[in-house]
């Protein structure tokens, strides 16, 4: 099977690409390689390669700097996804396209299930919702949209990197307890992306994250107790709660954005990884590279 991966250079890019099977035949474009806002680009990328799937994690995630990007994060988040589905829909590819849990407000109180009304609060949400919407009214019967949250990996930019940068120069950080999601390393998405290829009967809208709720201050707090087990820290650091209106950002996030994965659990046959077993393994990782 031929797999075409654009934005391979992201976390969630370069997991699918460490986690391929070993029949794939993949081809993985960074975004120096594939820029998905570029409609001939992405036709000619199509035409050359002819994948049966395409994985699209090619995203704009600098969620406070897109209030300020409209153009960029709508050019990357919405129109990119709307060429690949418009291009696969030409060679008869199948899209699996992934998405966020910031499409939805925060004000639920119980996980979202793939079918609850989205509601974005920022221009990344707003943008990564139109991506959505274009992926389904072009390729409805050949597409997946697989919305995920919190993602970390031990390399690039995320919490986690974050995290343990202050610890280490300031041993301690301030840190806001009153968001709650589910922390999920891309390797955990990585591997539920996969596992769709023997299932193309399944399209529409589904979730997936690691097991278990947790609050940002419960997943910095966690980050830290690991580390230091782990031997990345030298002693544990302070972490302090703190509430989002003493953390003002450029753009608003949802206060509550765990989401249900049951639809995937049942089809796949998955059992999600509990967020805080995964966080052990990806700092094992940091400590091996």
């Amino acid at each position: 099977m031929r797999v075409l991966i654009t934005g391979s250079g992201g976390q969630v890019g370069r997991a699918l690409t460490a986690c391929a099977p070993s029949g794939a035949q993949v081809v993985a474009l960074r975004r120096d390689q594939l820029d998905v806002g570029e409609r001939h680009a992405v036709i000619s990328a199509l035409q050359t390669h002819r994948p049966d799937v395409i994985f699209n994690a090619a995203a704009y995630t600098a969620v406070d700097r897109a209030e300020d990007e409209p153009e960029l994060a709508v050019r990357v988040n919405a129109e990119g996804p709307a060429h690949l589905a418009q291009a696969a829909h030409r060679t008869g590819a199948r899209l699996i396209h992934i998405s966020t849990d910031f499409v939805f407000d925060g004000g639920s109180s119980v996980p979202y299930p793939p079918d609850a009304p989205t509601a974005p609060l920022n221009i990344y949400g707003a943008s990564k919702q139109a991506g959505e919407q274009a992926v389904l009214a072009a390729l409805p019967d050949r597409s997946v949209v697989v919305r995920t949250a919190w993602v970390y990996a031990a390399e690039g930019h995320n919490f986690l990197r974050t995290m343990l940068r202050l610890m280490t120069t300031t041993g301690s950080v301030r840190v806001v307890a009153d968001q709650v999601g589910s922390p999920t390393a891309a390797r955990s998405v990585a591997q539920v992306l996969w596992a769709l290829l023997d299932h193309p009967e399944v399209a529409g809208v589904h979730h997936w994250t690691d097991a278990g709720v947790a609050s940002w201050y419960d997943f910095a707090v966690a980050i830290a107790e690991e580390a230091f087990a782990a031997g990345r820290l030298a002693s544990e650091p302070q972490v302090v709660p703190i509430a989002t209106s003493e953390y003002p950002t450029r753009a608003r996030r949802p206060a509550y954005s765990v989401l249900d994965r049951s639809s995937l659990s049942r089809v796949l046959g998955a059992v999600p990884t509990h967020w805080r077993k995964s966080l052990r393994l990806v700092i094992g990782e940091l400590r091996n590279a």
